[in-house]
């Protein structure tokens, strides 16, 4: 079987582990990739929005099933084109990726269809924003309606803040077409878990709980990122919690997508705020979260092809979805300055340190070889460094044995990942 992955950070490469690991699977390639995919895959020069691109290559190639790992190709209906060709493919299509594509769509589902969630206002006119926030409850939370990187969302404790921060999404446009359209909400407390799912547009079957921490710094303090580190399961992700949100959240949502005539078919991503009144969705994704994916997928049984097949085909309540009874961490090694500035084209050393190992990972996020052959840092989140072990304590602290196993200038990474599993 020949599969192709779209997509070229973390995320994809733990996905290309889990392909690897199919005795089904004999040829997997990834298109654009990254040198440490290069590893599992055949890594081909073609971007992920590059629709026509990737369909002539797949036929070319005569690819039997390929997976789209990131956001932007989803939201701009890869799965719609692939499929109008014939080719199997896992992913949303374009109506059912607007549950990521639009914050907006998003929260009128869940009111519509009472999925708990934060009360909320929209607006397209950042002076109606503005108005409204002058008679609102503080702190409040701003959103770019649109994709952002996962950045596009400002926590704001007073109106001066609020008000600038309708001026940076709205006006400045710094997340670009996404802050057209801006989600104000209230600000609520409590633990944020993830959970991912498998949908086959009428079944869903969850996957473990993960904890994510956002924040560039140590205590969560600077600028949101993409994800400085993950550990799975969430101590706080109880079976209470989980009972819950079967009944109230998971299957109410593929529910609710399928009764507006948007049948959702891969992976959702719950982001969930455990709050004193209950467990509320704070947001959802429309596939395999990174650096989530790098901390359930090394924890699944199952045969990750199966799966996916299972969702594409629509027989997913025939599998019987298992994951090891351990725990999983990953510490994200960055370039110093990202979110914002960084300089790239480091040498990365330490690499062999992983070799033949199956409780350590060196997931690759922002990685390219250089014109001698180099692997070199390429991007703001340059590896995952991952362990296993049989609690979340031992996994913890031998993922951050490992983040020393790995070298290169300008190494930045948070010191705190994983600290919340001492207070659970």
């Amino acid at each position: 079987m020949k599969v192709l992955i779209v997509g070229s950070g973390g995320r994809e490469h733990a996905i290309a582990m889990a392909v690897a690991k199919s005795p089904r699977v004999d040829k997997i390639y990834c298109a654009p990739g990254n040198a440490g995919i290069a590893a599992q895959a055949e890594c081909v020069p073609i971007g992920a929005m590059e629709f026509d691109k990737l369909i002539a290559f797949a036929k070319e190639k005569a690819i039997d099933f390929t997976i789209i790992g990131m956001d932007n190709p989803l939201v701009g209906g890869i799965v719609d084109a692939f499929e109008a060709e014939g080719l199997k493919v896992f992913g949303p299509r374009k109506n059912a990726a607007i549950l990521e594509g639009s914050k907006a769509f998003s929260k009128d589902l869940m009111k519509k269809y009472n999925i708990p969630t934060a009360g909320y206002e929209t607006f397209d006119d950042p002076k109606k924003a503005v108005a409204y926030l002058e008679t609102a409850k503080m702190p409040i939370v701003l959103k770019a309606d649109g994709l952002a990187l996962g950045k596009g969302v400002l926590i704001c404790n007073t109106l001066e803040e609020a008000k600038a921060g309708v001026k940076e999404i709205m006006e400045d446009k710094k997340f670009g077409a996404a802050g057209n359209h801006m989600v104000v909400e209230e600000f609520m407390t409590g633990r944020e878990v993830s959970v991912l799912s498998f949908v086959d547009g009428k079944t869903i079957q969850i996957m473990s709980s993960a904890q994510d921490h956002k924040r560039a710094g140590d205590g969560d303090t600077g600028l949101n990122t993409g994800g400085m580190g993950n550990f799975s399961p969430s101590p706080f992700y109880t079976d209470e919690v989980d009972a819950f949100c079967k009944k109230y959240i998971y299957q109410a949502t593929v529910d609710a997508m399928a009764a507006e005539g948007r049948p959702f078919t891969g992976v959702i991503f719950f982001g969930l705020m455990l709050t004193p009144e209950g467990p509320k969705v704070l947001e959802y994704n429309a596939r395999f979260g990174d650096p989530e994916a790098q901390v359930v997928l090394p924890r699944m049984k199952n045969d990750i092809i199966d799966v996916m097949e299972a969702c594409v085909e629509g027989r997913l309540d025939q599998i019987d979805l298992q994951f090891e009874d351990n725990a999983c961490v990953c510490v994200v090694l960055a370039s110093d300055g990202y979110p914002v500035a960084y300089k790239k084209g480091f040498p990365i050393h330490g690499f062999e340190k992983f070799e033949g190992k199956d409780d350590y990972f060196c997931y690759h996020a922002g990685t390219a070889f250089n014109d001698k052959g180099e692997i070199v840092t390429n991007g703001g989140r340059v590896l995952g460094i991952t362990a296993t072990g049989p609690d979340l304590k031992t996994a913890r602290a031998k993922a951050y044995e490992a983040t020393e196993w790995i070298t290169f200038e300008n190494k930045y990474m948070r010191h705190d990942i994983g600290k919340a599993i001492d207070e659970a």
